[in-house]
C-alpha cells in the first residue's frame, strides 16, 4: 500500500516545529501500518479494534499534554492536534477512543480530581491498561445538559446515584466512568468504577455511523459511590463544559484527517479513472470539486494551527474552539460527499474509505455540540445576545 504523503498546499509544515512534525509522522505511520489494514473489517463487523489500544499508549496518544509524572507525553497542543488529525484519517472511531480517553477522562481527573484520584487512575489510563468513558448526555438531555435528571444523594457511606446516560463512547469497555450528576441541585463529577453494584453499561447496536466504535448506555440503579470517588473540584456545569471544550479542540483537528483521506482518494481515483478516452481529472467539473476540497482543507489547517498556538499560549477562548469544530466538521462532511461523487458508483464500496468517513462524520457533526449549538455560541459572542431559548 502506498504511504500517505499528506495534503499541504500552503506549506503548513514549515510552521511546525521538528517535534510536531515527528509526532505527526509517527502517528501517520502508525495509521498506515496498523489502522488502515484492519479498519474496514471492524467497520463491517461493528467492532472496535481493541488491539490498537496498547500500541497507541506506547506512542503517547493518551493524555498527551499531561505531565510525565503520570506517564504522559507532555506534548504541546499543536502536536496533540496532529495526533487527532492522523488518527481520524484512519477512522473517526479510533480518534474518538483517544479523544474520550484523553480529553473527557484524563483531563477531568487531572483538572478536577484529588491527588489520590490522579495517582490511582492517570498512569493506568496513559498506559492503556485502564479505559475510561464520560457520562454527561442523557436520553432526553443532549444540547441542554443542565436539564439532566441523574441524581446523587449523600449518605453516611458515600453517594447513591440514580439515572441514565446515553451515547457514551467506550462505555461498555470502560474501567471507570466520569459521571456527571446533580447533588443538591448542583452538578458534580463522580468516578464510577466497573463492577459497582447497580451500574451497567449495555452497548448500543444498529448504528450506521461510527461502527468501529463502542457506543453505550450507562444505567445507575441505587449505585453506592464511595465518598472518595467524588471529584472535589467540580461544582457546577462549568466543569463538564470545560471537558467538552477539550474534546471539541481535538475534533476540529480530527475532521481535517477525514477530509484529507477523502480528498487524497478522490484525487488519485480521478487521475486513474478513464472515461471518454481520458482521465476524469481532465474534466472541468471534477477539477472544480478537487479545488474546493483542497481549499477547504487548507483553510481548516490554518484555523486549527492558530487555535493550537493560542491554546498553548493560554489565550484561546471556547468560542474560538466552537468556530473550528463547527467549520471543520461541516466542510469535512461536504468533502466526503464530493469525493463520493468523484468516485461515482465505486464511492459506495468499502474498497475505498470515502463512504465510511462520510457516515462517521454525520455523528461527529452532532456530538460534542451540534452545528446549530456552535452557531449560537459564536452568535452570542459576537452580538452579546444569547439566542438559545
Amino acid at each position: 500500500m502506498l504511504k500517505f504523503k499528506g495534503v499541504d498546499y500552503y506549506d503548513v509544515e514549515s510552521l511546525l516545529s521538528e517535534e510536531e512534525v515527528l509526532v505527526r509522522n509517527t502517528v501517520r505511520e502508525f495509521v498506515d501500518d496498523h489502522v488502515l489494514p484492519i479498519i474496514e473489517k471492524h467497520n463491517r463487523a461493528g467492532t472496535f479494534p481493541l488491539d490498537l489500544v496498547k500500541k497507541m499508549a506506547e506512542l503517547g496518544m493518551f493524555g498527551s499534554t499531561l505531565p510525565a509524572k503520570y506517564g504522559c507525553a507532555e506534548m504541546n497542543n499543536v502536536a496533540y492536534g496532529l495526533v487527532m488529525q492522523e488518527l481520524e484519517r484512519g477512522d473517526s472511531g479510533v480518534r474518538s477512543f483517544a479523544s474520550v480517553q484523553s480529553a473527557l477522562v484524563m483531563y477531568p481527573i487531572f483538572t478536577f480530581g484529588s491527588e489520590e484520584q490522579k495517582d490511582r487512575w492517570l498512569p493506568g489510563l496513559a498506559s492503556g491498561e485502564k479505559i475510561g468513558c464520560f457520562g454527561l448526555t442523557e436520553p432526553d438531555y443532549g444540547s441542554n445538559p443542565g436539564g439532566m435528571i441523574t441524581r446523587a444523594v449523600e449518605t453516611p457511606d458515600g453517594y447513591v446515584l440514580n439515572g441514565a446516560k446515553m451515547w457514551i463512547t467506550n462505555g461498555t469497555l470502560a474501567d471507570v466512568a466520569v459521571v456527571w450528576a446533580k447533588l443538591n441541585g448542583v452538578v458534580h463529577g463522580f468516578l464510577v468504577e466497573k463492577g459497582t453494584k447497580g451500574f451497567s453499561a449495555p452497548e448500543m447496536t444498529g448504528k450506521h455511523s461510527l461502527r468501529a466504535s463502542v457506543t453505550s448506555e450507562l444505567i445507575f440503579q441505587d449505585c453506592l459511590i464511595p465518598k472518595e470517588n467524588i471529584m472535589p473540584k467540580t461544582d457546577g456545569l462549568k466543569a463538564p463544559l470545560m471537558c467538552l471544550n477539550q474534546a471539541r479542540y481535538g475534533i476540529a483537528w480530527g475532521a481535517i484527517g477525514s477530509a484529507m483521506a477523502c480528498y487524497d482518494t478522490a484525487l488519485s481515483y480521478a487521475g486513474s479513472r478513464i472515461q471518454f478516452g481520458k482521465p476524469i481529472s481532465s474534466f472541468q467539473i471534477t477539477q472544480e470539486k478537487l479545488v474546493v476540497m483542497l481549499t477547504e482543507i487548507t483553510k481548516a489547517q490554518l484555523l486549527c494551527l492558530q487555535l493550537g498556538r493560542m491554546k498553548d499560549k493560554g489565550t484561546m477562548r471556547f468560542q474560538q474552539v466552537s468556530m473550528a469544530k463547527r467549520n471543520n466538521v461541516a466542510v469535512a462532511l461536504e468533502i466526503a460527499r464530493a469525493a463520493r461523487e468523484v468516485l461515482g458508483a465505486n464511492g459506495i464500496l468499502d474498497e475505498y474509505p470515502v463512504m465510511r468517513h462520510s457516515a462517521n462524520l454525520e455523528s461527529v457533526k452532532t456530538y460534542e455540540g451540534t452545528h446549530e449549538m456552535h452557531t449560537l455560541i459564536i452568535g452570542e459572542d459576537i452580538t452579546g445576545i444569547g439566542a438559545f431559548v
